[in-house]
């Protein structure tokens, strides 16, 4: 967390500082581990005081600030930042504030509980060199099922683990993966190079289904509290999560048999063995 649906929404809660003028950037002096912010203060307040913001947008699992120098500032979330515009959940974790004039929103602030993320300012060939699609696939939301085929369908990997490749498609983490497959009706553990074109378009139907279900959704806050739209609010999808964090408790599809939790690449992915097993054919039919 966050991933793509969460990441959309923080986007989409900055959206109207499109065309606002930075009047201050400010590096918020905090306890907790610092967070990469680069470049340092003083360079960062000359590139950004007095800059229009021409465009909010995404990279992936990153808010993207378009500025009219074609400049790009951008937010890293990793695993507990938020991008707010309203009070943060708690003083001590603010790592970076953005005054803005011209607009309706005053103030952008980046707060990170770990510390895990970073603010970056980088110019036009640091973002081709950094972010281009060498470094990074297309988005989720713009793949077609035949691209998604074309990047994974030869690679020997778990379905699963391959979701997660940044490098083959852009903004899919942990929890948006099991959730996909467990639609799709595809094991987790099978293997990308064994998987038949229905199952391939299973997948893009569900993983398209899913996003746009969370972002509507404005993204999952699990039981740790942290992750908060741009006004500090909880997300909902987490009550619509089929088997994400439900190991033990009955499948929701068949009702029959208890969601599993197994660990890949070092990270817990659940499904439902019944509905995915490695021999059952995908099923295009909502559940």
């Amino acid at each position: 967390m966050p991933e793509l649906p969460e990441v959309e929404t923080m986007r989409r809660g900055i959206a109207a500082i499109a065309g606002s003028t930075i009047a201050a950037a400010v590096r918020v002096p905090c306890q907790r581990r610092p967070i990469l912010i680069h470049p340092r203060p003083a360079a960062l307040s000359r590139r950004l005081v007095g800059r229009t913001v021409a465009e909010v947008g995404r990279l992936g699992k990153r808010v993207v600030l378009r500025l009219d120098s074609g400049d790009r500032l951008i937010f890293e979330p990793r695993m507990t930042g938020l991008v707010l515009v309203a009070d943060p959940p708690s003083q001590e974790h603010l790592r970076f504030r953005l005054d803005l004039a011209g607009g309706p929103i005053k103030h952008v602030w980046y707060w990170d509980r770990r510390g895990l993320g970073s603010v970056r300012l980088i110019n036009e060939k640091q973002l081709a060199d950094q972010l281009g699609s060498r470094k990074l696939g297309p988005d989720a939301l713009v793949l077609t099922a035949e691209e998604l085929s074309n990047r994974l369908g030869s690679s020997r990997r778990a379905i699963k683990v391959a979701l997660l490749d940044q490098r083959a498609v852009a903004g899919i983490g942990n929890l948006y993966a099991s959730e996909i497959l467990h639609l799709a009706r595809v094991h987790p553990a099978k293997r990308c190079d064994l998987l038949t074109a229905t199952q391939w378009q299973a997948i893009h139907v569900r993983m398209l289904e899913v996003l746009h279900d969370a972002i509507l959704h404005e993204g999952s806050t699990l039981s740790d509290g942290t992750y908060r739209n741009a006004l500090n609010q909880s997300g909902g999808y987490q009550n619509q999560h089929r088997v994400y964090d439900r190991a033990g408790e009955p499948c929701r599809h068949c009702q029959t048999t208890q969601i599993l939790r197994i660990v890949q690449a070092q990270r817990a992915t659940f499904y439902c063995p019944t509905c995915q097993s490695k021999r059952q054919k995908a099923e295009l039919e909502h559940g």
